[in-house]
C-alpha cells in the first residue's frame, strides 16, 4: 500500500504533541513522515525554560528523544530551515536547496518574540527570551553585569524577569500598560501581584513608553540608557524584551496562503488552511480571529490535526485560556472573564492585604453562574472554580463561600462532575475517559494516569484526578485506601506512630504486632522491597540505631547495605562528607591520593563535594579507613537522609556577601547529617539575593538578608522541580535553625513513602501557611517534641563507615568471596577524559 506523505515543518512542543499522537496509533503505519527542525535541538520544554537558570541543562529540558524518532521511522532534518513552499505542486524547498514533496503538509512553526520598533533596540546587550540559546546568551551577559530591565509585564515577561533575578542582577520590569498581566488579570490583582513582586526586590515600571535605547559611555553607570516618553531614564546593563509573540505565518503568506490581517495562518474546525493538503496548529495558526498563546490549546489541535489524517471525526472549536502559574514565587490563577466585561457581569472580591490575597468571582447577573475569577496569593480554589466555568454548573447558594477562607464543604468533589468534565487539559482527558479507563481494569491511580496520561502534563490537576479516581472506584465497590503494602494495612505516618508510641525497635517485632495476619491468624514472616526500607528509615529515624545492625541490616537496599553507591559496572562510588563545601588544601591532598592508589575516577558532584568512583567492595573499608583518618566522614550518599549543604563563599570572601553563608551552611549540615529520612533531602544556604548556592531549588534553602536569613522550603531539582516557598524573613541564627528542626522533624513524621519534600508539601492540607502554623505559631502544640527529637537524633550521630570498620562482624559483609578474601581480578580499567574508567565485569 502506498503511504501517505506527509511533511511536518516545526518540532515545537506543539509539534512533538502531534508526533506522539499520531504514532501512538495503528494506523502511523500508513504514513512516510518528514520532520524539518529550524533549531538544531529536537523539542524541548520551553514552559519551563526558565529552570535553565535554576541549574537544569538543554538535556533535561528535552521532550524529544532522537532515536525514538528514528525507532519511529520519521526522516528528521535538524537544523534545516523550509525556505519556499509550491503548494500547487506540492512541493517544498530547504535552504540546502533541495526539493521534497508531500501529500499532506503540516505547519506547526510556532511565534517569534514581538521586539518593538524602538531605535536602539539592536544594540549589543539586547536579547530576546525565547530559546536555549537566547537563555544561554543571557546567562554569558549576566556574568559580566549588575542589572536587567525585562522589557514586557505580561506571563512570559515575569518569567525572564524571575531568571534575571536567579542570576544575581538588579531587575526591573518595564510595562506600557498601567498594571502587570493585563490580559490575565483585572486592576486589584495586577496591583497586589506588583506589590509581592517588589517585595522581592524586583522594580516594576508601567504605564512606561521606551522611546530610544543607546550606549553609555565608559565613565556611564551601566552599558545602556533607556529614554523614556515620560522623560525618565534608567540604566542598565542588559534588556530582555518580551513584549508579546507574533506568529511565524512567512511561509505561508509567501506560499499564497490566507492569513490573518495582524497575521497568523488562518484554519478552520480541522485545522485545514485554505489549502486542503495543508493544516496548521500551535501559535502560527488564527482560529476565529484568534491566536492562542498557550500550550494546551496547541495540543487540542494537535489532537484535532491528527484525528483529521486518520479520517476520524474531530474539530477544534476554541480553548479556555484560564491559568494558573507562579510568578517570582507568587501563585496566579486566571479563569474565562477576569476583567468581568460580559453583559450583567457582577463582581465578589475578597482581599487580605496583611496576608497578600486577593480574589474575584465575577458571576452573572443572576449569580448562579461562574463567568471568571482572579486569584493573585492563593490558587487553592482554582480547580473547583475551573470546573463550575467550564462546566456551566450552578452556583452555590452563597458563591462567595468559594473564596472566603474558613468555609467548610466547598471544594467540588469528582462525583459533582459530569462525565463531559474535563480533568487533564493538557491531555484533554474527560471525567468520562477515567471512567472508561476504570471500568477497563485499571484499579489504581498510577493504571490510569499510565492508561490516559492525565496528570502526566503540568500536574495541576492531581488533586481533582485522585477525587474522580477514588469515587469511581468507591462506586464500583472496590477498596480505596493508603496501605504501605500487603504486610501493612497502615500508612507510613500510621507506622511511624506505632514504632514510636509503642517503641517498636525491629521489623519483626513490627510484623508481629502490625502485620496483615492471613486466614489462619498468622501474622506474616517477611516483608517486601516497598515495606523493609520504609520502616527501617523510621527506625533510624527515631532510634538511629547503626543500619548494620543484625535485626536492621536485612532491611536496608544494596546502597545502604554497602553504604556506598552501586554503579551500573558493579562498583561503587564513594562519597565523603565535605560541610558546606569548605574543605583544607591537606584533605584536597588526601582524595587524591586516596583516588590514585585505589584508581578510582573522581568527579565534583553537583553538591560541592568530591565522588570517587570504581571502588571494589573489598575495597570500601580501607577506602574509608584512610578518608577518616584524613578527617573526613560518610556523606550518607547512599541513604535516604541529608545529602548535602550547598554554600557560597559569603561575606568571607564575596564583596556581595552581606552573612557568613559557609559558616551557617557548616552549621546547618553538622547539625542534619544523618538523619534519616522520607527521602533525601538537599540544602543550600546563599549570602546574598545574588543566589549563588542556588538555594531556591532545595529542600531547606536559606538566603542572608541584611538583618538576618530568609528560609525558603521544600523546593527541588528533581523529576518534579519546584521552586522552594519563601517561608520566613529576617530570621536570626537560633530562630532560623529552630524552625529547620521543627519542619524537618514534623516532614519526617507525617510525609508519604519516598515523599519528596516539595510533594509533602502540596498535598499538605492548608499548604504552606499551615506548615507556618505548625511551626511558627505551634497550632498543633508539639514544637517542643519536635526540637527534643530533633535533639535525640543530632546527639546520637554516629559515622557509619567509622561504626563499620570498628567491628569486625561488620566487615566480613565487604568480602567479594564467602570463603576467600581474595579480590575479582575481572575488572579493566580504561582511560576516559584522562581518568580511569572501570568496563563493566563479564559475566
Amino acid at each position: 500500500m502506498k503511504k501517505c506523505k506527509l511533511v511536518i515543518i516545526g518540532n515545537g512542543m506543539v509539534g512533538h504533541h502531534f508526533i506522539e499522537q499520531l504514532m501512538g496509533h495503528p494506523a502511523a503505519e500508513t504514513f512516510d513522515i518528514t520532520l524539518f527542525s529550524e533549531e538544531t535541538r529536537l523539542a524541548y520544554d520551553r514552559v519551563h525554560l526558565s529552570e535553565y537558570f535554576a541549574g537544569k541543562t538543554a538535556a533535561d529540558l528535552m521532550m524529544a528523544d532522537y532515536q525514538q524518532y528514528l525507532d519511529w521511522g520519521i526522516h528528521i532534518h535538524k537544523g534545516e530551515k523550509v525556505t519556499y513552499i509550491d503548494h500547487a505542486e506540492r512541493k517544498l524547498t530547504s535552504e540546502t536547496g533541495k526539493i521534497f514533496e508531500y501529500d499532506k503538509l503540516l505547519l506547526a512553526t510556532g511565534s517569534y518574540p514581538f521586539v518593538p520598533p524602538i531605535p536602539g533596540a539592536d544594540l549589543p546587550g539586547n536579547y530576546v527570551y525565547r530559546t536555549i540559546d537566547d537563555l544561554g546568551e543571557i546567562h554569558a551577559a549576566a556574568r559580566a553585569g549588575k542589572s536587567g530591565v525585562v522589557i514586557g509585564g505580561g506571563l512570559l515577561g515575569l518569567e525572564a524577569a524571575n531568571a534575571l533575578r536567579e542570576l544575581g542582577l538588579e531587575t526591573h520590569v518595564v510595562e506600557f500598560a498601567p498594571g502587570l498581566m493585563s490580559v490575565q488579570l483585572d486592576e486589584g490583582g495586577s496591583k497586589l501581584l506588583r506589590d509581592k513582586i517588589e517585595a522581592l526586590g524586583v522594580q516594576v515600571h508601567t504605564s512606561k513608553a521606551t522611546q530610544k535605547i543607546t550606549e553609555g559611555g565608559k565613565s556611564a553607570p551601566a552599558r545602556l540608557r533607556m529614554q523614556f516618553a515620560d522623560g525618565d531614564e534608567l540604566w542598565t546593563d542588559l534588556i530582555v524584551f518580551s513584549a508579546g509573540i507574533r506568529p511565524r505565518d512567512e511561509l505561508a503568506r509567501e506560499a499564497g496562503l490566507v492569513v490573518g490581517e495582524r497575521g497568523g495562518i488562518v484554519i478552520d474546525d480541522q485545522c485545514f488552511t485554505s489549502d486542503p493538503n495543508i493544516l496548521a496548529i500551535g501559535e502560527c495558526a488564527l482560529y476565529d480571529n484568534r491566536i492562542f498563546g498557550l500550550v494546551a490549546p496547541g495540543y487540542q489541535m494537535a489532537r484535532t490535526a491528527v484525528g483529521v489524517l486518520l479520517g476520524e471525526a474531530a474539530a477544534f472549536t476554541g480553548a479556555d485560556m484560564s491559568t494558573k502559574l507562579k510568578l517570582l514565587g507568587v501563585e496566579v490563577g486566571s479563569i474565562g472573564d477576569a476583567h468581568g466585561r460580559s453583559e450583567g457581569a457582577k463582581a465578589i472580591t475578597y482581599l487580605d492585604e496583611q496576608h497578600g490575597v486577593y480574589k474575584r468571582l465575577i458571576t452573572n447577573d443572576a449569580g448562579d453562574k461562574l463567568l471568571g475569577a482572579v486569584l493573585v496569593g492563593d490558587t487553592g480554589e482554582y480547580d473547583t472554580l475551573l470546573q463550575y466555568h467550564l462546566n456551566d454548573m450552578d452556583l452555590p447558594a452563597q458563591p462567595e463561600a468559594l473564596i472566603l477562607p474558613g468555609v467548610e464543604g466547598v471544594e467540588l468533589a469528582g462525583g459533582a462532575l459530569p462525565d463531559t468534565a474535563t480533568i487533564c487539559s493538557c491531555h484533554n482527558v474527560a471525567k468520562g475517559d477515567i471512567s472508561a479507563a476504570i471500568s477497563g481494569g485499571c484499579c489504581s491511580l498510577g493504571e490510569v494516569k499510565e492508561s490516559t496520561k492525565a496528570s502526566t502534563g503540568c500536574g495541576g490537576c492531581a488533586a481533582l484526578l485522585k477525587s474522580v479516581v477514588d469515587e469511581e472506584l468507591a462506586a464500583l465497590g472496590m477498596e480505596v485506601n493508603n496501605n504501605l503494602c500487603a504486610h501493612f494495612a497502615f500508612t507510613r505516618q500510621e507506622i511511624f506512630h506505632q514504632i514510636k508510641v509503642e517503641e517498636i525497635r525491629t521489623f519483626e517485632e513490627l510484623l508481629q504486632k502490625h502485620g496483615t495476619r492471613n486466614a489462619a491468624g498468622e501474622a506474616p514472616k517477611d516483608g517486601c522491597e516497598t515495606c523493609k526500607p520504609l520502616v527501617a528509615s523510621v527506625l533510624a529515624s527515631l532510634w538511629n540505631d547503626h543500619i548494620l545492625e543484625k535485626p536492621h541490616v536485612g532491611l536496608q537496599d544494596t546502597n545502604d547495605t554497602f553504604m556506598a553507591n552501586m554503579q551500573k559496572n558493579g562498583t561503587y562510588s564513594v562519597v565523603p562528607r565535605i560541610p558546606g563545601g569548605e574543605v583544607t588544601p591537606d584533605k584536597l591532598i588526601v582524595l587524591g591520593q586516596v583516588a590514585k592508589k585505589y584508581n578510582l575516577y573522581t568527579k565534583i558532584t553537583g553538591g560541592q563535594r568530591v565522588d570517587l568512583f570504581g571502588a571494589r567492595l573489598e575495597q570500601l573499608p580501607e577506602i574509608w579507613r584512610e578518608l577518616i583518618d584524613a578527617g573526613f566522614e560518610t556523606g550518607h550518599a547512599y541513604g535516604k537522609s541529608l545529602r548535602t549543604v550547598k554554600s557560597c563563599v559569603g561575606s568571607t570572601w564575596c564583596r556581595f556577601g552581606v552573612q557568613d553563608s559557609v559558616g551557617m551552611a557548616l552549621l546547618v549540615e553538622n547539625r542534619y547529617k544523618g538523619l534519616r529520612s522520607p527521602h533525601k533531602i538537599k540544602m543550600a544556604v546563599s549570602g546574598c539575593t545574588r543566589e549563588c548556592a542556588e538555594a531556591q531549588s532545595k529542600d531547606i534553602g536559606v538566603i542572608a538578608t541584611e538583618k538576618g536569613w530568609n528560609l525558603y522550603v521544600c523546593g527541588n531539582g528533581g523529576m518534579r522541580p519546584r521552586h522552594a516557598d519563601l517561608f520566613a524573613t529576617d530570621l536570626d541564627d537560633v530562630t532560623l535553625i529552630r524552625y529547620i528542626d521543627r519542619i524537618l522533624m514534623f516532614y519526617v513524621r507525617t510525609a508519604d513513602k519516598l515523599q519528596r519534600t516539595s510533594v509533602w508539601l502540596e498535598n499538605l492540607d492548608g499548604g504552606l501557611e499551615y506548615l507556618r502554623s505548625v511551626v511558627i505559631d505551634d497550632r498543633l502544640g508539639i514544637c517542643d517534641e519536635l526540637e527534643q527529637r530533633m535533639s535525640h537524633v543530632v546527639g546520637t550521630y554516629q559515622c557509619e563507615w567509622k561504626t563499620a570498620i570498628e567491628d569486625p562482624e561488620k566487615l566480613k559483609r565487604f568480602r567479594q568471596f564467602v570463603n576467600s578474601d581474595a579480590a575479582d581480578e575481572k575488572i579493566r580499567f580504561v582511560e576516559e577524559r584522562g581518568q580511569p574508567r572501570p568496563e563493566p565485569m563479564e559475566a
